[in-house]
């Protein structure tokens, strides 16, 4: 039996431990590094300083992963490395907040984000695995490699859990995947992180627990239950890898593709709000499920004869976290208030979309690839909805393997009672982004 593939990634460092190559293991190794400038937030502190433009280098990502094929149906996978390391922060945690050898932004630790086991129960239309996983249900783009992205990264909200019930994207669990005929599809049983935000019963207020606050606004929860998730697309065309759960972002037009997909998530009294009385004593705590919803559709195919290709995406969410809910976010964020965060996760819906156009190579192999993204985000908890726009440039030298990329962003700016700030109603980011993966 072979190995079920792979798509963008080619053989790579890769062992056989036979003659036939049916069992092996293979390595990946990748970093990305960010040099931005970001017009930041109203009332921004960096490093003890207010700072109306800060300028910053950090790493975004540094990853190793192996995954190895030690029996004809069996594989075992381990990805490991850190995120969002800067001057200032993402740091040992627990380190010291003054300089020193284990000062703010040093030494982070290696985390796992994904360990699991995978068996073939029928070949192409059943695996079964088990571990910390990355086979998220809800869309393409909740499962979307970071080493092919179209545009400089995920906009965040395709991770709606993320690093609340889950580890960087990640859970622990059980999956099943397949191929039944054109349809691509992937359900997982999940134990999800522990929040420990609040208590979600009055009984355990009543022993102490962190209460929620506010009046009816939802909030994480810690809670037992089990959360579950899937998602399945019909490809038109040609068919894609199923071997590793990271869905490819671009193909340079390697491969003609169109599929259709949708996804879902379900975790059961994971948030919770209180209900106040008269005199806004705590009442009662109202459970709420999370239930999230996406539609999507992906296109890559090349165009004409000249080697030009364009990539196309665009999803749909319908996230449902409770009343109110909401969260900020803000990726490689230095600041210790303000920054580049905005409203990024929460109840309410969300449209993205995305575009390129692949240009033919030039000389050395070399290729251009310039590209748009715009967000459309309403949220139950403001009082308006929100448009944004990214702009940029790929720049492949060596294909994923080696490209520079710049993006320009904008981003809403709200005021705490929910208003969109008249003063600054929208602020912007300049990123530069390098990245090598072997």
């Amino acid at each position: 039996m072979q190995a079920q593939g792979s798509d963008i990634y080619g053989s790579g460092l890769k062992i056989n431990l036979n003659d036939e190559g049916s069992k092996y293991v293979r390595f990946l190794v990748w970093s990305q590094f960010w040099l931005k400038v970001t017009d930041n937030n109203p009332g921004t502190i960096v490093n003890n300083t207010p700072e109306n433009t800060s300028t910053d280098i950090g790493i975004r990502r540094s990853r190793f992963l192996t995954y190895a094929q030690i029996a004809p149906r069996f594989i075992i996978l381990s990805h490991w490395g850190i995120n969002n390391q800067s001057y200032i922060n993402g740091g040992v945690p627990g380190g010291s907040s003054s300089y020193g050898g284990y000062g703010p932004g040093k030494k982070p630790h290696l985390f796992l984000h994904d360990a699991y086991v995978e068996y073939t129960v029928i070949s192409k239309k059943l695996y079964i695995g088990s571990g910390l996983h990355y086979w998220n249900g809800l869309s393409r783009l909740s499962q979307g490699s970071t080493l092919s992205f179209l545009t400089i990264d995920a906009p965040i909200f395709n991770w709606p859990l993320i690093e609340t019930t889950d580890q960087f994207g990640r859970q622990i669990g059980m999956y099943a995947k397949g191929d039944l005929g054109k349809v691509e599809y992937h359900l997982a049983l999940n134990k999800p992180f522990s929040s420990n935000s609040i208590a979600s019963s009055l009984d355990m207020i009543n022993y102490g627990a962190i209460a929620p606050s506010g009046d009816g606004v939802a909030v994480n929860a810690a809670n037992n239950s089990w959360a579950l998730q899937g998602y399945a697309a019909y490809q038109f065309w040609d068919k894609e890898s199923n071997l590793l759960p990271f869905r490819v972002g671009t193909y340079l037009g390697t491969k003609k593709v169109l599929n259709i997909g949708a996804g879902f998530h379900y975790h059961p009294s994971a948030t919770a709000s209180s209900i106040l009385g008269a005199e806004s004593e705590l009442v009662d705590i109202e459970n709420h499920n999370i239930n999230l919803f996406s539609a999507d559709i992906f296109c890559d195919t090349p165009i004409g004869e000249n080697g030009s290709a364009i990539t196309l995406y665009g999803v749909y969410y319908n996230y449902d976290f409770g009343p109110d809910y909401l969260r900020n976010v803000g990726i490689l964020n230095i600041a210790q208030t303000g920054g580049n965060t905005q409203p990024t996760i929460g109840t309410g819906e969300i449209f993205y979309a995305q575009a390129g156009y692949a240009l033919p190579k030039m000389n050395k192999g070399m290729r251009l690839q310039p590209f748009g993204a715009y967000t459309y985000k309403n949220f139950e908890a403001l009082n308006s909805s929100s448009g944004q726009f990214d702009l940029g440039m790929n720049l492949f030298l060596e294909g994923h393997h080696s490209k520079i990329t710049l993006q320009y962003s904008t981003r809403p700016v709200y005021n705490a009672d929910g208003n969109r700030n008249d003063d600054d109603p929208t602020k912007d980011q300049l990123t530069l982004q390098a990245t090598v993966y072997l």
